[in-house]
This record gives C-alpha cells, sequence and structure tokens, in this order.
C-alpha cells in the first residue's frame, strides 16, 4: 500500500500523489454516475472513500479522513436507500425531487450544529486537526450532502458546491494538489448535475395535461 502514498509526478510544480490521484479520479466517476442516477455511483464512492482515506490519515487531516469513512458508511446507506426507490421514476431510474422548507431547515440546522461541534472537538485536541474550523466544516457539510443525495433531493448538489469552495484551498494548502486540480472539474460536473436534477423534479411535479375533449 505504500506505493500509494507516493509521488506519482509533478504538475504546475505541485507534487500528485497516486492516493489523491486515484482517488479522486474515481470519486468524479461516482459523481457522473450520481448525476446519471445510476446505483453504481455509490459502489464507486465507497471505493473511492476507501483510497482517500489512507491518504488524509497520513496527513493528519482527521477531518478530511473522517470524512471519508462517513463517504464509505453514507454509501453504504445511499446503496440501501436507492435500491429501496428503484422504480419511483417513469424511466425505471432513481426518482429525485426538491426537499421540503422543513427538511432544507434540518439539513441547515445540523450543518451548524455539527461544525461547531466538531470544531469543538478539533480545537480542543490540535492532533486531531491541523485546521480545526474547515476540517469540520468539510467533515459535516459532507455527511449533509450525501444524505440528501441518498434521499434523491436535488439540494444536494447546492451542499456539495459549499464544502468545495472550502475544500479546495485547504487540499492545496495541505499538500493534496490533484484534489484541487480536480474540484475544478467537480464544479462543472455539479452545476451540470443540479441543472439535470432541477428539471426532471419539476417535470415530475409539473400537473399532467388534460385530455382534449374532456367535459366536467
Amino acid at each position: 500500500m505504500n506505493w500509494l502514498n507516493s509521488e506519482a509526478f509533478t504538475l504546475f510544480g505541485q507534487h500528485i500523489r497516486w492516493s489523491d490521484m486515484s482517488g479522486n479520479v474515481i470519486g468524479l466517476i461516482a459523481l457522473a454516475l450520481g448525476w446519471r442516477r445510476s446505483i453504481w455511483t455509490w459502489p464507486a464512492q465507497l471505493l473511492s472513500g476507501a483510497i482517500l482515506l489512507a491518504a488524509f490519515a497520513t496527513a493528519h487531516l482527521s477531518g478530511s479522513a473522517g470524512k471519508q469513512l462517513v463517504v464509505i458508511l453514507v454509501a453504504l446507506f445511499g446503496w440501501w436507500q436507492w435500491n429501496r426507490g428503484k422504480g419511483q421514476a417513469q424511466d425505471g431510474s432513481v426518482a429525485v425531487r426538491f426537499a421540503t422548507w422543513r427538511e432544507r431547515g434540518v439539513l441547515a440546522a445540523v450543518a451548524a450544529v455539527g461544525t461547531l461541534a466538531v470544531a469543538g472537538l478539533f480545537t480542543a485536541f490540535p492532533t486531531l486537526s491541523w485546521d480545526p474550523w474547515p476540517d469540520a466544516y468539510i467533515f459535516v457539510g459532507t455527511i449533509v450532502a450525501m444524505y440528501a443525495q441518498a434521499r434523491g433531493m436535488v439540494e444536494f448538489w447546492f451542499a456539495w458546491l459549499l464544502v468545495d469552495a472550502v475544500g479546495v484551498p485547504l487540499n492545496f494548502a495541505n499538500g493534496f494538489a490533484f484534489s484541487g486540480f480536480v474540484y475544478v472539474i467537480y464544479g462543472a460536473l455539479v452545476l451540470w448535475g443540479m441543472r439535470d436534477w432541477w428539471l426532471r423534479s419539476r417535470a415530475a411535479t409539473a400537473p399532467a395535461p388534460a385530455l382534449e375533449g374532456a367535459h366536467a
């Protein structure tokens, strides 16, 4: 397993690690599969999480490493959830929807309170993380985003954008340059996937057209 943490090549003066590169490439595949609403997004996310867990653990980034543990656990939950919900959409794929305002409030509250709690833990025990606040934000934000994805909520794309906004500079600052570079592609896929899920959810809730010639 030592080769995973070794240097693969140098890009724009940044050292690219095999673990960083392979984990994020598989993560890109998982995100693309999620956009397509394919059940295979979950095993891909599980594999990506396992590789990046090993990478971040060696860098003492406990929040980012913990995030990958969450990715693995939620991938298992999402796989089960999507298997249960498969066939709800007319084309036989997983149905997607907008969250209710109550659900949005719960997700936002969990994100805020969870970030404060985890950041407090990281601050109290500095050996857990070198960047407690952004690390905590990424850790909790990932939980929220993946839970929303598992429930088929369009809002999960917005949550990923908010996580990425902090994750990119944090990865560059801690030597995971490939993660920073690849998040540019992540951003494009997230925007594309967000548009697709948005349109599908609107189409699913649109009222059916009245039949011609129908009488009251």
